[in-house]
């Protein structure tokens, strides 16, 4: 391996990544991703249409060339071209684009089969086109498509190409696992072979991920002699996808020596857009950028973190413009809860920690996604739990909601041990509980106090599984708030209803009027 080489990076997620079934980039799109490809990034060279595909293609390439051409990056915008003189060099001309990758057949089956025509007429052929764009001022690199199965089954044809090509005025040549099916030991075998025996020509490769194994063939290129390695934005390509950019960054950088210009930082940011453009939803475990790749979920990860970063490796978040997480669930432990707390800035008491602790166990075994935004939440609602004595409960609810006919609620409660049944409707589900509970406390002689508000929040970020926080505001000659906290809003509001119901059922009345929040055997007044 040559010490210090440079690597150049060709990201085609602009050309080969919008190849991926059901992805194309509206014109300012792809002007968006270019930009950040080229500035933010810091790729070496785009790849960012293939010629005479449609209008709309070529609106979207002169867009990025009219810009590239104000910073001075023209060089570094590529578009596919294809052996049809003088058609896509005519069309790359129109685009404004100064750079053509002319795609050659790379294997004598697919010369045969596709073009029926012998090497030397698609030698012929090619000339006519490297010369013609030459002529347009037109930069050439050359595509050998299917090289690999060129390499395996027809390799003297294969050679006698970038043997023809190596005489023409060419820059790059381009060597494509078209089909994804080499191997390493393939990869490192054929570049040997092949720069070895033309040391003098600038060779790419551009792998496919047919087999899982994109990653590690581009490796083996870049050991064995390759000069250029093309990647996309989350891996986008037809069928399998090309080799993943934020994966070959981070095993470029990590395992070998050599240089390349990417700004690993702005990997993270890049691949979101790209994934909200493309509408392909990036796996929560895909390394680099998936959701998960840098949360720990066992409690023991957190505290081996704790002590010494023993869960650590190379790959840390901040390199990515990330953070680490400590995911929350029925696997944490109280050193995940710690960390999360650490990142509110909130300290709890020991036994405090432990309720808090159970209470996200308990909804990890009902498969509920906790959040670090969902704790705040959670630790109101334990500690305001902890303190109220609790003599009333909500044994069993049954709802229905119905279109055009009213809710209706089935309820059982527990008062003082023993257990009573109504049912109601109302206007709403929660209306229809509180006016099946007023039955059961008249039966019983009581009287509810008189709601006066009701609030209802979620955390920030405003998802569909988020929990929902009740705060209702009560009127008992003394005015003070309950919370609730659940997944569904109505069952929120039931939360705390019960908590208020244990209230008035141990408090003091006080004649004075002060509005007030209620904590345990006390009333603290609410400011404002």
């Amino acid at each position: 391996m040559e010490a210090n080489k440079r690597i150049e990076i060709m990201d085609t997620t602009l050309r080969d990544g919008e190849q991926t079934s059901g992805v194309s980039f509206l014109p300012s799109e792809k002007l968006q991703i270019a930009k950040l490809l080229l500035e933010e990034l810091k790729v070496d060279r785009i790849e960012v249409a293939s010629a005479r595909v449609s209008e709309g293609e070529l609106e979207g390439v002169q867009k990025i060339t009219q810009w590239a051409s104000q910073k001075g990056y023209l060089n570094r915008v590529e578009v596919l071209g294809f052996v049809d003189t003088p058609a896509s060099v005519n069309w790359i001309v129109e685009s404004g684009a100064k750079v053509m990758n002319l795609l050659t057949k790379g294997s004598l089956n697919h010369l045969i089969h596709q073009l029926k025509k012998s090497p030397e007429q698609h030698f012929e052929d090619i000339r006519e086109s490297i010369a013609y764009a030459q002529d347009k001022g037109i930069t050439v690199n050359v595509y050998l498509e299917d090289w690999s199965n060129g390499m395996r089954n027809s390799k003297e044809y294969t050679l006698s190409l970038i043997e023809f090509l190596q005489g023409q005025a060419v820059k790059r040549v381009m060597l494509p696992d078209t089909l994804g099916l080499l191997a390493p030991e393939e990869v490192k075998s054929y570049f040997q072979e092949i720069t070895q025996q033309f040391p003098n020509l600038h060779f790419d490769f551009h792998a496919h991920n047919d087999y899982d194994l994109s990653v590690a063939n581009v490796m083996e290129a870049m050991l064995y002699g390759a000069a250029g390695i093309h990647t996309t934005i989350n891996g986008l390509g037809e069928r399998a996808g090309n080799a993943p950019l934020e994966s070959v960054v981070a095993v470029i950088k990590d395992f070998t020596d050599f240089e390349i210009g990417i700004h690993e930082q702005k990997i993270f940011r890049v691949s979101k857009l790209v994934e909200q453009f493309s509408g392909q939803h990036i796996p929560a475990n895909k390394p680099v950028v998936g959701e998960n790749v840098f949360t720990q979920t066992a409690g023991i990860h957190a505290d081996g973190d704790n002590k010494k970063n023993l869960y650590f490796n190379d790959l840390m978040p901040e390199r990515f413009g990330r953070q680490r997480k400590y995911a929350l669930g029925k696997t944490s432990g109280k050193a995940n809860i710690l960390k999360n707390l650490e990142e509110l800035g909130i300290s709890l008491e020991k036994e405090e920690l432990a309720r808090v602790t159970q209470r996200i166990i308990e909804l990890g075994d009902k498969k509920e996604r906790v959040t670090t935004e969902d704790l705040p939440y959670i630790i109101s609602d334990v500690l305001q739990n902890n303190v109220i004595s609790k003599h009333i409960s909500i044994e069993g609810y049954h709802m229905t909601h119905s279109k055009g006919l009213k809710p209706t609620v089935q309820l059982r409660m527990k008062i003082h041990g023993k257990s009573y049944d109504e049912s109601a409707t109302g206007d709403g589900q929660y209306d229809s509980f509180m006016r099946a509970l007023k039955k059961i406390y008249k039966s019983l002689g009581k009287e509810l106090p008189k709601l006066t508000d009701y609030h209802v929040s979620i955390p920030p970020g405003g998802k569909t599984d988020a929990f929902v926080e009740t705060v209702i505001t009560w009127d008992y000659g003394k005015i003070f708030k309950t919370k609730g906290l659940d997944p569904d809003q109505t069952v929120a509001a039931m939360m705390a209803t019960e908590k208020m119901l244990n209230i008035i059922e141990n408090m003091t009345y006080q004649p004075e009027k002060e509005e007030s929040t209620y904590y345990g055997n006390e009333y603290r007044a609410v400011a404002g």
